[in-house]
């Protein structure tokens, strides 16, 4: 008996080698050599002013692992440092993939190896005299102790268990590539809002300055007004333009305010610790001059999102294994040893031995078409991941194609706004002197107060957008540091079988 048992075992245990159900294959890269239809330049335009320096598009080299740093901003360095320490969207993302992790070790325990149970009860029972066919009276109680170890195992022999953990392997991947996008979108928003930050400092700065510039025109203009050379219609319109340019302040102010705010909670602080960060200018930081483009054949295996919607596609085939699975028997051995006794001190004595070994099938006959409809359910459920990651593919293409062209736009803007805001300052200086010599009309120094005041904050706009883009360009490539250590690192191991 126990040679033939034997021989069950190890039959099922060579059947476990197959599996039902699709073996996944990782969609393949799109099948093209570049992001837009139209071939960038080699290099973009140049403009003498901060964040005007030229970039030149390097396709397929090695993106910096801590991209951030080509900035060559300290105090930046040290807020992403510590915003990837303390921020607690990354904790969760974090105790996301443990409990995915935690999740997959249950299932492969469950799936490689048999359950043991130990056992060990006591009862005190009595039986009536009718349940041995008396009449009436008689009867007896007893005490019952048993000491027992129990086992029990389903042979996987049509790869069901296994298709869930490979399902459950696959939801340890997307947890992980779901860590590596909020670490991705965290420096990239940091970074963003500090240039955010930098661009409302100089248009405050700027708007300051013009302010001052503005106010000591409407002084002269009252000098004119007194002696004569001009109307009260004239002072009124100058002082109009004086408080038009003030009230751009607040504005300012608020918005720098509330960009403050949110570095502080980025880096996980409150908001009323804004105080405490450093303070970002746009001449303090360096525009990269060399913008690593990875190749589109990479980009699949760069961006997380693409990564995690490529695992829950990995996780929908497994699951229509499962289902399959479910269609066919299912083998179960089970086994007990113990010792069971009406004496507690004769336990474990060998003539109280128990012991008992056998084997379940349980073959689906008929559930009304239920087993049928839910692999028909998983196979609609992968035909739908399989969509959204093409969905997702061709949303960070985009991406990069989108912000590609932006950078080349944002330096041929930069350069018209940096020669357009050359040109309004000097009209600007020359019309002020003509007008002290009453030259030309007041009307004309107006005009040209307001081009000038346009034209430069136009320009640091400009050299923000550069800047900010330049950021967005490595968030849509998918880069950063975590990328430097092999995938598996914070991932468990795939169990063999």
């Amino acid at each position: 008996m126990h040679w033939r048992m034997m021989m069950v075992m190890l039959g099922g245990a060579l059947l476990m080698g197959c599996a039902v159900g699709p073996n996944f294959r990782p969609p393949k890269a799109p099948d093209t050599q570049t992001y837009t239809s139209r071939a960038l330049p080699s290099e973009t335009a140049t403009a003498a002013v901060a964040g005007g320096t030229v970039q030149r598009f390097k396709m397929g080299e090695k993106i910096p692992d801590q991209w951030w740093k080509l900035f060559h901003s300290e105090a930046l360095d040290r807020l992403i440092r510590r915003a990837l320490v303390d921020n607690p969207t990354t904790a969760a993302a974090q105790a996301a993939l443990r409990q995915a992790q935690e999740l997959l070790r249950a299932q492969y325990g469950a799936t490689w190896f048999p359950g043991v149970d130990a056992n060990l009860s006591a009862s005190r029972q009595r039986f009536g005299g009718a349940s041995f066919g008396q009449a009436s009276g008689g009867g007896s109680t007893f005490e019952l102790y048993n000491a027992s170890v129990n086992v029990s195992y389903l042979l996987d022999i049509f790869g069901g268990a296994r298709r869930e953990l490979e399902s459950l392997q696959a939801q340890v991947d997307y947890q992980h590539f779901q860590l590596l996008g909020t670490y991705l979108t965290l420096t990239a928003n940091i970074v963003t809002s500090a240039m955010q930050e930098a661009s409302l400092r100089a248009q405050l700065q700027a708007t300051k300055e013009i302010l001052a510039d503005q106010q000591h025109a409407y002084e002269l203009v009252q000098r004119q007004f007194q002696l004569g050379g001009i109307s009260r219609a004239d002072v009124l319109t100058q002082q109009t333009q004086l408080a038009q340019t003030r009230a751009t302040l607040p504005p300012l102010e608020k918005a720098l305010s509330q960009t403050r705010h949110l570095l502080a909670v980025l880096v996980g602080k409150l908001p009323n610790d804004a105080g405490t960060l450093p303070e970002f200018d746009i001449h303090n930081i360096t525009l990269p001059k060399k913008l690593p483009v990875s190749l589109p054949s990479s980009l699949v295996r760069q961006r997380p999102d693409i990564q995690a919607a490529e695992a829950l596609l990995h996780a929908a085939s497994a699951q229509v294994g499962v289902a399959t699975a479910n269609l066919y028997p299912r083998i179960t051995l089970t086994g007990s040893y113990g010792s069971e006794t009406n004496k507690i001190g004769d336990l474990f004595n060998s003539d109280t031995v128990v012991w008992n070994f056998g084997a379940g099938l349980l073959q689906p006959l008929f559930h009304g078409g239920e087993l049928k409809a839910k692999r028909r359910a998983a196979v609609a459920a992968y035909d739908q991941a399989l969509a959204l990651y093409r969905q997702t593919v061709l949303r960070a293409f985009l991406n990069v194609a989108d912000v590609l062209r932006a950078l080349e736009s944002d330096a041929r803007t930069l350069k018209a706004q940096f020669e357009a805001e050359k040109a309004a300052k000097d009209t600007l200086a020359l019309t002020k002197k003509q007008f002290q010599f009453g030259a030309v009309s007041y009307l004309l120094l107006l005009a040209a107060q307001r081009q000038y005041q346009t034209v430069r904050i136009s320009l640091i706009q400009a050299q923000a957008a550069r800047f900010a883009d330049t950021a967005a360009l490595f968030q849509a490539v998918g880069t950063g540091q975590w990328h430097a250590a092999s995938a598996s690192e914070n991932r468990t191991a795939r169990p063999k079988g």
